[in-house]
């Protein structure tokens, strides 16, 4: 197809608008419940104390802050795609924010700033400590100033709202791959989330992946019980090794997400007796690498992608225990594990050849 054909079929699936609003109007739509920004996201948002203070000091000061996107639902509620922070801290400052729980969030108190440094403790308005609360008219004047918004309109491709929130957030500072991934399974399907979130809890599952807490801090296990479930099953003449692993990965789930016929229960009995029967044969040791004798060092993807997969593809005819960890020492002898599982290896070049070694090597 043309270039100028592609761009034309894509410009109509994504139809949006744009204004001006008032923060004082930003705040009306939250407390009338005409915009949700999924509280839920808030865990994988780690804006600090001083980052919300200069949010307001530039507020004060006038200066333009970025443009808020948000998504139309059918109904007319907008689904926030980006500026949840900025948003967050507004309404947390104000005193109007609300957990995913439906409590109310402790207000915030301000911390000096570099042009603002009499900003320091203050506060909304407190009825009990007026002195270090901002005047009448210093909160008419963050309510009069401005944020403009970009909407997604709902007669968009339903696609075209995850895209737009994995571009708006994936590179950053804020948030790692799989915490966007967290998000848009959130926005597609909060249940989906909450199974997948349940597998990567399982004792079994965290005994064997032990991971550092800087990885279970950025939900890497998350991301590790998503790769099982998609590759462990995977036909592989239908794997786009064109896309980046990660890319396939979120494509791939929002497919699952959206699909009322994926059977959770046989992936979930799948996942549970895979790990259950690789805590019994190696526990921690599952996907440490093997050398002298002696199992060593961290987690490592490589015998992941074959050992787990492996396994789970059999399942439930599983080698016995014993088997199992004979045949992982035994792996990183194997020609083909060592040619495609270096470090410089991409992900869409190795697993097409570790995938299946694992099915061959972890035959019952």
């Amino acid at each position: 197809m043309p270039l100028n054909d592609e761009i034309d079929n894509m410009r109509k699936e994504i139809r949006t608008d744009g204004y001006r609003m008032s923060i004082g109007e930003w705040i009306s739509l939250y407390e009338n419940k005409e915009i949700d920004i999924h509280p839920e996201f808030q865990r994988f948002y780690r804006w600090s104390e001083i980052q919300k203070s200069n949010l307001i000091e530039s507020i004060l000061l006038g200066i333009p802050i970025p443009p808020i996107f948000v998504s139309q639902r059918k109904e007319g509620v907008w689904d926030v795609i980006d500026g949840l922070q900025r948003l967050s801290t507004l309404y947390q400052f104000v005193g109007v924010l609300k957990d995913e729980n439906g409590n109310n969030v402790e207000s915030l108190k301000l911390e000096k700033t570099k042009y603002l440094p009499s900003l320091e403790g203050k506060k909304w308005n407190d009825p009990d400590d007026l002195d270090n609360s901002f005047t009448p008219e210093q909160r008419l004047l963050i309510k009069r100033s401005k944020i403009d918004v970009s909407i997604v309109l709902r007669e968009s491709d339903q696609i075209a709202k995850y895209e737009l929130f994995q571009r708006l957030n994936t590179g950053g500072a804020n948030l790692t791959p799989q915490e966007v991934r967290n998000c848009i399974m959130v926005m597609i399907k909060p249940d989906f989330h909450k199974w997948i979130k349940s597998l990567s809890s399982y004792k079994s599952y965290q005994e064997c992946i032990a991971l550092t807490d800087k990885n279970l801090e950025e939900q890497y296990d998350i991301e590790l019980a998503l790769r099982f479930i998609i590759f462990s099953t995977l036909d592989l003449d239908q794997y786009d090794r064109s896309k980046d692993v990660g890319e396939y990965l979120t494509d791939r789930m929002v497919e699952m997400a959206q699909d009322n016929h994926f059977d959770e229960q046989s992936a979930e009995a799948r996942f549970r007796k895979t790990f259950d029967h690789l805590n019994v044969a190696l526990g921690s040791n599952a996907f440490r690498r093997y050398s002298d004798g002696q199992f060593k060092g961290g987690f490592l993807l490589s015998p992941f992608e074959v050992v787990a997969f492996g396994l789970g593809f059999n399942h439930p005819d599983f080698p016995s225990p014993e088997e199992t960890t004979e045949r992982t020492q035994q792996l990183y002898l194997d020609a083909t594990y060592q040619q495609w599982s270096g470090s410089g290896v991409r992900a869409n070049s190795r697993l097409p050849h570790l995938i299946p070694l694992g099915r061959k090597i972890f035959r019952p």
